[in-house]
């Protein structure tokens, strides 16, 4: 048979049998031409060392700028929890969601862990990102989903009222989404040197740059703020009508603010992620064919690799293996 009608077999195959996929963990993967995507990570033991406060804010938003200037990521919304966050993204490939992702990730534990004297691990395990179809209805869900953290979690009443980082208010109102990037190398030396500096001197502003999710592209602004305004108000009321319902209220910000960084919650609600964010079926089948396609290349070349190939050809887009350490010296002429 054939290579590209063995490797098409194969990826039905692995679409009739989804524990196929489960096998160890996934491969990192974006369909080509790039796509929407959903990205999430925890901190270690779900601690709050991300807990909102004034400082922390301009930190983390600087940090994201400077990762999307340096990146060229697409943002459309995101929230920052104090113990975990989510970011909606468009990327042109796994390699840059990689360098977008190892910026912001290493520089936020940096600059969070500085803040409240936490050494260690900072985060749970590697971010995990979540293909998002091109469907409408999966879109806008995935948008609504981000919105709606903090009231979802019983911490606040409205995704306005979040005294964290997120997106919610400039998505609304077109607020500047401005914070501050600090050189610490250029601080650190200037501290040991013989004359003292300016801390402001290392300091400078990064922005954050929101773009319309894809399906939205091309709205009138007063018809995107419209439905942005829709959604909010249907959470708020649903936040409202389970309050209601179960007697309870919102923590509240002035108790959130409160909370102990090194703290972590009593009980953590942790469901594996999906494949993918899809409205149909037909939707999930055609990435799962395309991931299942990729995994079968990506197997080919690995087992070709092992044989001795130093070139494999892996799909692209694709972390190939790192090639063993060779000292041209001593490999013989």
């Amino acid at each position: 048979m054939p290579i590209l009608g063995a490797t098409l077999h194969c990826a039905r195959f692995a679409v009739s049998n989804p524990s196929f996929l489960d096998m160890g963990r996934r491969l990192r993967f974006v369909k080509p031409g790039g796509c929407l995507v959903e990205v999430t990570n925890r901190t270690i033991q779900g601690r709050f060392l991300l807990r909102p406060s004034s400082e922390l804010n301009d930190l983390a938003l600087g940090v994201l700028g400077r990762a999307q200037r340096l990146y060229g990521v697409e943002i459309h919304a995101f929230v920052v929890l104090s113990n975990h966050f989510h970011l909606l993204l468009t990327v042109e490939s796994a390699y840059q969601l990689a360098r977008f992702m190892a910026y912001f990730q290493g520089n936020l534990a940096k600059e969070a862990g500085r803040l409240h004297r936490w050494r260690g691990p900072f985060w749970h395990r590697r971010y995990q990102h979540v293909l998002v179809s091109d469907e409408e209805v999966a879109q806008v869900a995935r948008l609504r989903y981000i919105l709606e953290n903090g009231c979802k979690e019983e911490l606040v009443a409205s995704p306005l009222e979040w005294p964290g980082v997120s997106s919610a208010q400039a998505l609304l109102f077109g607020r500047e989404l401005r914070g501050v990037w600090i050189d610490r190398t250029g601080e650190h030396r200037a501290s040991v040197g013989s004359r003292a500096e300016a801390r402001s001197q290392f300091r400078e502003s990064e922005i954050v740059i929101l773009t319309p999710i894809p399906c939205w592209k091309g709205l009138e602004p007063s018809l995107l703020r419209k439905r942005i305004n829709n959604l909010v108000v249907e959470i708020e009321t649903e936040t409202d009508a389970r309050h209601r319902a179960e007697g309870t209220r919102p923590l509240g910000v002035r108790r959130v603010l409160l909370q102990d960084p090194h703290g972590k919650p009593v009980r953590s609600k942790w469901s594996p992620a999906p494949m993918f964010h899809c409205a149909s079926k037909g939707a999930r089948n055609l990435l799962m064919e395309a991931y299942a396609s990729f995994c079968v290349a990506y197997s080919q070349a690995a087992r070709r690799w092992q044989r001795g190939d130093l070139n494999p050809r892996f799909p692209d887009g694709s972390f190939p293996p790192p090639f063993p350490f060779q000292n041209l010296s001593q490999v013989p002429g």
